[in-house]
């Protein structure tokens, strides 16, 4: 349970909120639209205002211009009277005084949200560090420093088994390169497909002309002159390109609550199904909060855009006195290539390892379907084909029912179509 008081230090609600991704601008303007007469500042550690960061892969393609993955400008957070702190890092919390400190200046609130998100991991690999022409691929200058290298390169190495990895060979091929994505699993996102499945997104990658390479564990990239020339694997293989990029996942941004009294996990900051920390008054939200789900009945982290954005609506409201629980089903929907798309909704293996599973392939349409139970609880589902996604939402009203289905009805439940 949350310690402390919540104490009101005037009639005018003060909230902060360090991180203006989209589920802390999504909070703040929930509380300006409910709390008129509030103060509110916002602090975000990059230059830019919120952009759409499920838009940085077709940016990457040149789908889109940069124009259109900006979200909010300046004129918006004036409009809003939102305080926004750019390039500004909060450095410190102090629960007992209900203040953060940031530079020189300290700003008290009567609610404080953590919506800190992660950053990339490095890839570890000897070589890599300070290289001009291997990137990560998660912020705006990520996506405009590997658009700049892709003009002026002839092949390009993806490396990892993540959808970040995904997102950047599906780009390399897209725009014109010799691609190759090198991965240390036996298939692409084996986290989240079984063998059966990465047969369809293996074909999908080829018919794009991607060369995929399986059980590869990269041992060094090779430079001269301060740039990489190539990738040499554990097993020997040796890969030359102009241009390398990865996705290794990501660590949480948690230090911030260092010493603060704020209770952390290695997966984020910890938050019960109101998304309150330990301390009463301070919440977290989005990629980083590690919070329980009571429509599914346990704890996890999702790091999806539609989740950030339902956290940003439920942790307002409690921010403001609520109550309100999280009761989003997660959802995640994404083109794989051009041949392939995949729809993710609930939990899956990569979050729980130990589900049951019901599944089924149609391999004339190039159609997968999973579902994932807990205790004969439908608690997710995974769909890979164009048009096979029928049926998702009488599944999510499953999930949020908590209805048992025993074992013989989970077959017949894969012909869902409405």
């Amino acid at each position: 349970m949350p310690n402390g008081s919540l104490v009101m230090s005037s009639d005018v609600r003060r909230y902060v909120i360090v991180g203006n991704g989209f589920a802390g601008t999504t909070a703040a303007e929930q509380l300006r639209r409910h709390d008129p007469a509030c103060e509110i500042t916002l602090f975000g550690d990059e230059p830019y205002t919120l952009y759409n960061r499920i838009s940085l892969p077709p940016m990457l393609r040149k789908q889109i211009p940069e124009a259109k993955v900006m979200i909010r400008d300046r004129a918006w957070h004036a409009e809003h009277r939102i305080a926004l702190q750019l390039e500004t890092r909060v450095e410190r919390i102090v629960p007992e005084e209900r203040v953060v400190h940031a530079g020189a200046a300290s700003y008290p609130y009567d609610a404080l949200l953590l919506a800190t998100g992660g950053r990339p991991n490095p890839t570890g690999k000897p070589g890599a560090e300070g290289a001009a022409n291997i990137f990560p691929f998660q912020y705006l200058d990520d996506t405009r420093a590997i658009s700049e290298q892709i003009d002026r390169s002839r092949a390009a190495v993806a490396v990892g088994g993540s959808f970040i990895a995904y997102e950047l060979a599906e780009a390399f091929s897209a725009r014109g390169l010799e691609t190759h994505w090198v991965m240390r699993g036996p298939r692409a996102l084996h986290r989240i497909i079984d063998e059966e499945a990465g047969v369809l997104l293996d074909d999908a990658a080829r018919e794009q002309g991607v060369h995929m390479h399986y059980g590869e564990d990269v041992a060094e990239f090779v430079r001269s002159n301060g740039a990489i020339t190539k990738v040499r694997t554990a097993r020997g293989l040796e890969i030359e390109a102009q241009c390398y990029a990865y996705g290794f996942g990501l660590t949480m941004n948690t230090e911030l609550c260092d010493g603060s009294g704020i209770a952390t996990s290695r997966n984020g900051i910890l938050c019960d199904d109101r998304l309150e920390t330990n301390v009463r008054g301070i919440y977290a939200a989005g990629d980083v909060a590690d919070f329980y789900d009571p429509i599914l009945e346990m704890r996890y982290r999702m790091g999806t855009w539609n989740n950030a954005g339902a956290h940003g609506k439920v942790v307002a409201q409690n921010m403001m006195g609520g109550s309100e629980l999280y009761h989003d089903v997660p959802e995640y929907s994404s083109l794989l290539f051009k041949g392939q798309t995949i729809t993710q909704f609930g939990l899956g293996t990569d979050l729980q390892p130990d589900l049951e599973i019901a599944r089924k392939i149609d391999r004339e349409k190039k159609w997968y379907r999973a579902l994932f139970f807990w205790q004969d609880r439908l608690v997710g589902g995974l769909m890979l084909g164009k048009g096979n996604r029928a049926g998702k939402r009488k599944y999510v009203e499953a999930i949020k029912s908590k209805q048992r289905f025993p074992k013989p009805q989970w077959n017949a439940m894969l012909d869902w179509t409405a």
